[in-house]
């Protein structure tokens, strides 16, 4: 194709929002000139299906429940006047303590405020939150935000340390829908212990954002915690960025959270629109049908050329690989669909995995997303005319059309700045476009059932250890392989579980396991110190 017959392409399929100074150019993807009306009649039922869950259908029939999020930017929406005025309060309640904390009203035990917020999270209770707290941070932030984002100890241990004395001035929120979730639960208990270390009660830095008569709800409230806010059924972890979960932390950092809602809110207004070219997010679900062939066959690569969006691509993954990887389809037939999320920031890439991506195996798509603002004030030149942004853009440009000329296919998204209102349409424009994809293949996007079989499978793991452990504490003298005490618990069929859950206890001293013998598993031996 020509460089005109480029241009011409270029603004034919140009998607524009123009509230939000949003485009979307897919003139490098090599759709052919009859895919969007052949696509035409799976798109319109898309959009009729997007606009049932929006006046507040079951989405989601596994679980028989409605799927909300895009009433969090909207109340007004709501099918019911009562989930309306819900939402509308828990802004206001949001914004009322955060000023009680900035204002020093709300404070911790032995300081005179609030400078460090430790979020307590994982998955969609984390992902989110760190995608804006990081996007948008700025040296004028009201307080400083760190993440316990797994049951990682050291990990843990880290963020403890790098708060230091500090934690006196800091306000942890732990955040878990059911409460139940057990990595949030061991953050909670390890922050715990860090505040009873310094001589601090815990429940005077902590509040709770979970479900109504939750395991977390009915522990904040017993322990007398600062406030607990609601996160609802109808909201998924994956797209609760909107809700208290990502709300709450952003205002306690300073920002602007009625700018992101707003953001939000005019990219879903703009992502109703029926013609598919005029509707950045279904053009997107389409350019992601067209390049997998329906069956996610290519990879997405993220690129955004910015660092203020280096987590983009792990918000993503999870946005998208959670709501889109499923075996079965809506009718119970194993489809299998998904797609595989991965990126790296510009030009950070260049260096990276470019190479591979232009001339090794052709298995995905990338998408740029270019930022026009460079930085808050101007630029000096790096050289006569030119300066650090001006290269960044030149890079940008440079990969997609080396990508280009070697077949390699590509979306770019433009956005003006990263500012809150930007980054709210950012994530209102993904998560339509998922939930348009997942009408075109037909599929649930709103549950999650292989997330709920690793959480099974890791329970089962932790059954082990106990039998373990008490078999060892009976033959306390002997030293006995991984075999033997699969055959003594009666499950010698999971003597390698076995092996690796030994091994991971002797390689702890405070567990009291030892371990002695040969290296490998055939002559290691174990028993209780």
């Amino acid at each position: 194709m020509t460089e005109r017959e480029l241009w011409e392409r270029y603004q034919r399929y140009l998607s524009v929002v123009p509230t939000l100074g949003f485009t979307l150019d897919v003139s490098r993807m090599n759709f052919a000139a009859d895919f969007v009306e052949r696509m035409r009649p799976r798109i319109e039922e898309a959009f009729t299906q997007m606009e049932a869950l929006e006046k507040g259908a079951i989405a989601n029939p596994d679980e028989n429940r409605k799927v909300g999020h895009y009433w969090l930017r909207a109340p007004e929406l709501a099918p019911e006047p009562a989930l309306a005025k819900e939402i509308t309060d828990t802004v206001a309640a949001i914004h009322a303590f955060a000023k009680d904390v900035h204002d020093g009203r709300v404070k911790p035990q032995k300081a005179q405020r609030f400078t460090h917020l430790l979020l307590v999270g994982i998955g969609g209770s984390a992902l989110g939150p760190q995608l804006v707290a990081d996007a948008l941070t700025s040296s004028d932030d009201a307080m400083q935000v760190s993440f316990f984002d797994n049951t990682d100890p050291d990990g843990m241990d880290r963020v403890v340390g790098q708060l230091g004395g500090r934690l006196a001035e800091t306000l942890t929120v732990v955040i878990s829908k059911s409460g139940g979730t057990k990595e949030t639960r061991n953050g909670m208990l390890e922050a715990e212990r860090a505040y009873k270390a310094r001589g601090l009660d815990f429940s005077q830095h902590a509040v709770a954002v979970t479900g109504a008569g939750s395991e977390l709800d009915q522990h904040a409230r017993k322990q007398g915690w600062l406030r607990t806010f609601p996160m609802w059924d109808w909201v998924g972890g994956r797209t609760s960025v909107m809700s208290a979960v990502g709300l709450l932390p952003a205002r306690l950092q300073g920002l602007d959270i009625d700018a992101m809602l707003a953001g939000a809110k005019e990219m879903d207004i703009a992502t109703r629109e029926r013609d598919p070219v005029k509707n950045p997010a279904a053009l997107l679900a389409l350019m992601w049908f067209h390049a997998g062939d329906g069956r996610g066959l290519k990879d997405m690569v993220i690129l955004p050329y910015k660092d203020r969006l280096l987590l983009m691509s792990r918000y993503l993954q999870q946005l998208v690989m959670e709501s889109l990887g499923k075996e079965k389809d809506l009718d119970g037939k194993v489809v299998n669909q998904g797609i595989a999320v991965y990126g790296n920031k510009g030009s950070t890439d260049q260096h990276a995995y470019v190479q591979q991506l232009r001339e090794g195996v052709p298995n995905f798509f990338a998408t740029f997303i270019e930022v026009l603002k460079d930085r808050g004030g101007p630029s000096m030149e790096v050289e006569g005319g030119i300066t650090s942004g001006d290269y960044l853009l030149g890079f940008l440009l440079g990969t997609r059309r080396a990508l280009y000329e070697k077949g390699r296919e590509s979306i770019t998204l433009t956005v003006p700045d990263v500012s809150a209102r930007t980054l709210g349409g950012l994530v209102a424009l993904y998560e339509r476009a998922v939930g348009f994809y997942a009408s075109l293949v037909h599929i649930n996007a709103y549950h999650q059932p292989g997330v709920e079989a690793g959480k099974k499978a890791a329970t089962s793991v932790l059954e082990l250890q106990k039998k373990l452990m008490a078999r060892l504490k009976e033959a306390r003298a002997e030293a006995r392989t991984a075999e033997q005490l699969a055959g003594d618990i009666g499950q010698p069929d999971e003597v390698e579980t076995v092996f690796k859950i030994l091994e991971h206890l002797a390689a702890n001293p405070e567990r009291g396991i030892q371990r002695s013998g040969q290296p490998g598993p055939a002559g290691a031996r174990f028993r209780a110190g």
